[in-house]
């Protein structure tokens, strides 16, 4: 299974010394046990650390010159406890290259009104401080998050939580190495695009391979090896021998095994976390990798095929953002228009991502009319139900867009017996038609990347973050 880097998440105290060292020991004592209830609530998926009071430009320059330095941090919180000049955070925040988020909430949820007086004013006026330090923010274009609500709440943990997946997609995304095996499928428009924009704005590594290159590594797994993962698939899937005599049903899984072999090791050699196939480019293999794809999308790995490199870079990254669950690359196949059930089937010649199944998976061997090479082997299973988010990245030569789709899935109810591979049904908010017809207009291409366990604002949010333009079908 692919592993993000152990992170963890700075959060930043703004007070200043105007209200005297009382008052900053109270701001201290109240932020250890907000950080440490917030560490302890189990809702944060990355552990968060207090970082002293920003009470000097200096001081808050420093921490943010440290935070950029240190790998292990994915990003920074700030709290406004009191009233915090905001002339003292222009240098740290303009130098600051880590995502931020302004958590505007307060230590008390409810005002004593028996008891307050000119002190706890003081100590106690995020509200004020909110103001002056979003206002800096704002002059200085900062594409930071901003998160309102008592900091107990369900609301203010879950936006933070979604928040901390989507800094980590972010830092994770200059990790991003895509290996094309074979160039893109000829005469697709949608598959194209500028690689060294993609690199100077997203971060993305792509690197071309001739299908010689991953030949060569395929062929170099021993039979061994191959009996040893064929019996780790005898242990999860049922198998499905169709029309097939069991032994040659079982050479050309093995095939599938053989090239999961294969690829994983070849990615692993070049650091590689995300990789494209392409079934016209496929001399020296016996199959087009399905079985094989499938299982590495299901580790973690991006995927796309035709060679769509930035849908397989893109794949990676939500699977970051969704910690490789629910989320996989897919393509828009064809419409069920029966009034009132309007849906559209999503599947691909093989490479579905099990992390979609609802049910177990089987293995089924069956020709496939691409690629003129041996009936390959691949998982076929029906997908999940859940509200879900549906991203298309194109390039549109001047630059990069991304549109975003809300969809409903649910799982088949019709059974489908002569369908080799695995399907996955959806309607399109805000309708059918609309929704249909305002993808098409957008130029949404036929690649996507589902996730049923993202949201459509953890999108925009990365989106902000690399300056990418957004197109919101809702």
């Amino acid at each position: 299974m692919l592993k993000v880097a152990e992170k963890e998440f700075w959060f930043v105290v703004g007070s200043q010394h105007l209200y005297g060292e009382e008052a900053l020991r109270s701001v201290k004592k109240d932020a250890e046990e907000m950080v440490t209830a917030l560490n302890k609530s189990g809702r944060m998926p990355y552990p968060i650390v207090l970082k002293g009071l920003a009470v000097t430009a200096d001081t808050i320059t420093n921490i943010m010159k440290e935070a950029n330095y240190q790998d292990k941090v994915a990003g920074v919180i700030t709290w406004m406890h009191t009233f915090s000049p905001a002339k003292m955070w222009i240098r740290g925040t303009k130098l600051l290259q880590k995502p931020l988020l302004h958590l505007a909430t307060q230590f008390n949820e409810s005002i004593p009104w028996k008891t307050i007086d000119m002190d706890f004013m003081n100590l106690n006026q995020s509200a004020h401080g909110d103001r002056e330090y979003g206002f800096i923010n704002a002059r200085l274009g900062k594409q930071n998050k901003i998160v309102v609500g008592h900091w107990k709440t369900d609301r203010v943990m879950s936006e933070l939580a979604d928040w901390m997946d989507v800094a980590v997609a972010y830092e994770e995304s200059f990790n991003i190495k895509v290996a094309r095996f074979g160039d893109n499928m000829r005469n697709v428009g949608v598959t194209e695009g500028d690689k060294v924009e993609a690199q100077i704005q997203f971060g993305w590594v792509v690197d071309y391979f001739g299908i010689g290159d991953l030949v060569q590594v395929v062929d170099a797994v021993t039979d061994e090896e191959v009996e040893a993962l064929f019996s780790e698939y005898k242990q999860l899937y049922d198998f499905d021998y169709g029309d097939y005599d069991a032994a040659t049903w079982e050479a050309h899984v093995k095939v599938q095994a053989r090239q999961e072999i294969g690829i994983r090791r070849f990615l692993e050699q070049g650091g590689y976390n995300a990789f494209t196939s392409n079934f016209e480019d496929l001399y020296g293999l016996q199959q087009l990798p399905g079985l094989a794809v499938q299982r590495l999308m299901a580790e973690g790995y991006g995927f796309a095929g035709e060679g769509d490199w930035k849908t397989a870079a893109i794949d990676r990254l939500m699977k970051v953002m969704a910690h490789n669950e629910n989320t996989g690359f897919m393509e828009d196949y064809t419409y069920e228009l029966a009034v009132g059930k309007e849906a559209i089937l999503q599947s691909h010649m093989m490479e579905v991502d099990p992390t979609l199944a609802v049910n177990k998976p089987k293995i089924v061997v069956s020709p496939l009319s691409m690629g003129d090479r041996e009936d390959p082997a691949r998982l076929v299973f029906d997908g999940k139900a859940g509200d879900g988010v549906v991203v298309s990245m194109a390039d549109f030569g001047t630059h990069y867009k991304l549109l975003i789709n809300e969809v409903i899935a649910f799982e088949p109810t019709e059974p489908a017996p002569h369908l080799p591979v695995a399907r996955v049904l959806w309607e399109v908010k805000p309708g059918f038609h609309e929704g249909v017809h305002a993808w098409i207009e957008a130029g949404g291409g036929h690649h996507t990347v589902v996730s049923l366990n993202l949201t459509t604002d953890q999108i925009v949010t990365w989106a902000k973050l690399v300056g990418l333009e957004t197109t919101l079908i809702k």
